[in-house]
């Protein structure tokens, strides 16, 4: 799956805004899990769960991903149905990829996923997105 990452900065934002709201989970007395809720549940939910990851779009580029680890039905504060994807805590940086905008999720096929580059670790260097746009151009990224 593909997401955009709507007022996220860069993957640390992402990382922090992640881990405030486990924290907060886990003060109000709530299972420890990282949730994604959205109003859709996926049809292919159990191709989803047989490895699948989420794919995070951050200022017009896929960064990072996270697996899914389960799929399951919430309702939300308005009393309507919805669907919880948990997430595996910790990012997981990926080769950079521009990406148009676009509403919701979307279904990303395995060929068009980006290769990891590795674990994402606090504080370590990311590429400005100006500069990461202009590099892509150039085939260096």
């Amino acid at each position: 799956m593909i997401k955009l990452s709507v007022g996220v900065e860069d993957v640390g934002h992402l990382s922090r805004l992640q881990d405030q709201r486990m924290a907060d989970a886990e003060r109000r007395g709530g299972a420890p899990e990282l949730k994604h809720v959205t109003r859709n549940t996926p049809k292919r939910a159990q191709k989803i769960l047989d490895g699948g990851s989420i794919y995070w779009v951050i200022k017009g580029f896929i960064k990072a991903r996270q697996p899914i680890i389960e799929i399951k039905p919430v309702e939300r504060d308005d009393d309507r149905p919805a669907c919880a994807l948990v997430l595996m805590p910790g990012l997981i940086r990926t080769e950079l990829r521009s990406f148009r905008p676009f509403q919701g999720w979307r279904y990303l096929a395995v060929e068009d996923a980006p290769p990891d580059v590795g674990p994402f670790i606090e504080g370590q260097d990311e590429v400005p997105d100006d500069m990461a746009a202009e590099l892509k151009g150039l085939g260096l990224l």
